[in-house]
């Protein structure tokens, strides 16, 4: 059982929370803190002394004073007034992440917030009445203001919610629930917008794809290793104990174990070839990087996934601080560094497809079919990820690196993290169809080098492979494969095979 407020919360447990895989709930120390800093919040409200978010106004009209009848319209208000996103609504699963990660960061103790409206928010999660946010709007700096404001005016009975399969107004779905709006108390509008959640839901997602994208891109590049039959020499351990970058040698170390055993690879032992390409030989040092820029998204995600983002924090009735701790530039930057690292991997993914196709390795026919010319093979597959890969190009532009001021200049710095998270999203998918592409060239050049077999584990891979893609004898609509290839490598079954173990830092989140 997960406890709100109290367990350690890592993206694995984030997504199996939203899976419905790991139960959740407030825990009673969490509750205990959360009634605690709600008191001190309405003592603070009574007060003449002016705390930001309690008693003015926000961003640029944080001078001015709201008094103490008017401070639950001013909440209702915050929420209407910053409720402007548009495009697409984001998925089911984004918007339901959102709020998991939200009542953990209220449940902290910090944000004033009552029990009352975070009991409604669980009610959201607990029975899949999830919230309709659009997409676009967030400069991921004073919190996620609009999608943070669209995630959560169905608390007070407004916009729209996907309820039992369609989406419909918060209003008519209340009302089939028997349930009431709630009348925010003072600063609870406040507590609920400013925050990193859109940002941070994205980044979750994200970091568990690429994980995901990075073991497969090992596995798969083995067995193009395999396939092509090229050395596995440039992975030794001596080598790279000279350069002794981690993911570097965690690769190198992968690729050992991944050939270990293979047939293929001591049939070619005595050959005349003297180096490989580098999309070959160089596979620990590009995948290795890589693998450092998903460590160093993990271990920021980690962070903010049990941090308070909130502001003004409130520590005490006397003490309450009105800090920066919203921005979203702890994220945006390794997010943006990530982005980078992924497409690095489809780079050099196509390399290797193309590398499949021009005949030049023993017992692999051009274009990986025996009558190529009256056949076209697997040239168009090619295509298809360069195209992937360029575009992924187009979206390698650090979000980050640009900032627009806001607010009348009160938010003169923003980190623009939320357009950072949803690009590295969109790389990440182009990825996977790039690996699938590569995926069906290296099972095809395999099926070559028969009846030779290559190690256990690429062995067990190629025949989950061959259960679910017959060898390319002659031409055929090969976007069927394609899409089969990605659908195997969404279910995860490669990853089965390969045994992960989670006792090191690059298999541990």
């Amino acid at each position: 059982m997960f406890k709100y407020g109290e367990s350690h919360l890592t993206t694995s447990k984030a997504i199996a929370i939203l899976n419905g895989k790991l139960p959740a709930k407030l825990g009673k120390e969490a509750k205990q803190k959360i009634e605690k800093c709600h008191s001190q919040v309405l003592e603070i409200a009574k007060d003449d002394k002016i705390v930001y978010g309690i008693n003015t106004g926000f961003g640029p009209l944080c001078s001015e004073i709201i008094s103490s009848k008017d401070t639950v319209i001013l909440q209702r208000k915050l929420l209407l007034s910053h409720s402007v996103g548009v495009g697409e609504p984001i998925s089911q699963d984004l918007s339901k992440l959102m709020l998991i990660l939200k009542v953990h960061a209220l449940a902290q103790g910090f944000s004033g917030i009552s029990m009352k409206v975070l009991n409604r928010i669980l009610w959201h999660i607990e029975n899949d009445v999830i919230p309709v946010v659009p997409s676009q709007g967030s400069v991921g700096a004073s919190g996620d203001l609009a999608p943070l404001s669209h995630l959560f005016i169905p608390l007070i009975g407004e916009g729209k919610v996907y309820y039992k399969g369609k989406m419909v107004s918060t209003k008519k779905a209340l009302k089939k629930e028997g349930l009431e709006a709630l009348d925010l108390h003072p600063k609870a509008g406040l507590a609920l917008i400013n925050g990193t959640q859109f940002i941070l839901a994205h980044a979750v997602l994200l970091t568990d794809k690429f994980y995901k994208c990075l073991a497969h891109a090992d596995l798969i590049s083995a067995m193009m290793v395999d396939g092509l039959k090229r050395s596995a020499k440039p992975y030794r351990p001596e080598l790279h104990q000279t350069r002794p970058f981690k993911g570097n040698v965690y690769v190198a170390k992968r690729m050992t174990k991944l050939l270990k055993g293979s047939e293929i690879m001591t049939s070619h032992r005595d050959c005349a070839l003297v180096q490989d390409p580098y999309s070959i030989r160089c596979i620990p040092q590009v995948h290795g990087s890589s693998r450092s820029a998903w460590l160093h998204l993990k271990e920021a995600v980690e962070i903010e996934l049990n941090s308070v983002t909130d502001n003004p924090v409130i520590f005490s009735t006397e003490l309450t601080i009105s800090g920066g701790s919203f921005h979203g530039q702890p994220l945006a930057l390794p997010i943006d560094y990530a982005c980078l690292a992924i497409a690095e991997l489809g780079n050099i993914s196509d390399r290797r497809s193309y590398l499949s196709l021009e005949g030049t390795s023993e017992d692999t026919p051009k274009l990986l079919m025996q009558n190529a010319g009256l056949d076209s093979g697997f040239m168009i597959l090619q295509y298809v990820s360069a195209a992937l890969v360029s575009e992924n190009k187009t979206h390698c532009f650090p979000a980050s690196a640009d900032s627009i001021p806001t607010s009348l200049g009160q938010e003169d710095h923003v980190s623009m993290g939320s357009i950072g998270a949803r690009k590295a999203l969109k790389v990440c998918d182009n990825l996977e169809k790039v690996l699938a592409i590569e995926l069906l060239c290296a099972s095809q050049a395999i099926d070559f080098k028969r009846p030779l077999k290559s190690s256990k584990i690429i062995d067990k891979a190629h025949k989950l492979i061959r259960s679910k893609i017959s060898h390319a004898s002659e031409d055929r609509i090969f976007s069927v494969d394609i899409e089969k290839a990605i659908k195997i490598l969404q279910k995860g079954k490669l990853l089965e095979i390969m045994d992960l173990k989670a006792d090191n830092e690059f298999d541990n989140y």
